[in-house]
């Protein structure tokens, strides 16, 4: 079977202006609210030959009708959602490679 991926890209503005687009490689809705987790597009060959990939978590919210990203800001909620992605990514590979 042949299975085409197209990523899922947005392009996020930071305080200076500059442009940075990232993947949305998951996304999670629970009871804390809506986060994606992003890597980033464009990586140095730092980050790119370190051992673990960078990804960033940003929760989604409604201000004006519009979706934005902010950062999260609560250190315990990010370290809950962080496991949270790793063992739904942990899952994901496996499930993959058991196929």
């Amino acid at each position: 079977m042949d299975m085409e991926y197209e990523a899922d890209l947005l392009t996020l503005v930071d305080d200076e202006g500059q442009e940075h687009e990232f993947e949305i490689i998951d996304e999670l809705e629970n009871d804390d609210g809506h986060f994606m987790a992003l890597v980033p597009t464009q990586q140095s060959p730092e980050e790119l030959s370190s051992d673990a990939e960078t990804y960033y978590i940003f929760e989604v919210v409604e201000e004006d009708g519009e979706e934005l990203l902010q950062e999260v800001e609560n250190d315990e909620l990010l370290d809950k959602l962080a496991d949270i992605f790793e063992n739904r990514f942990q899952e994901a590979y496996y499930d993959e490679d058991e196929e």
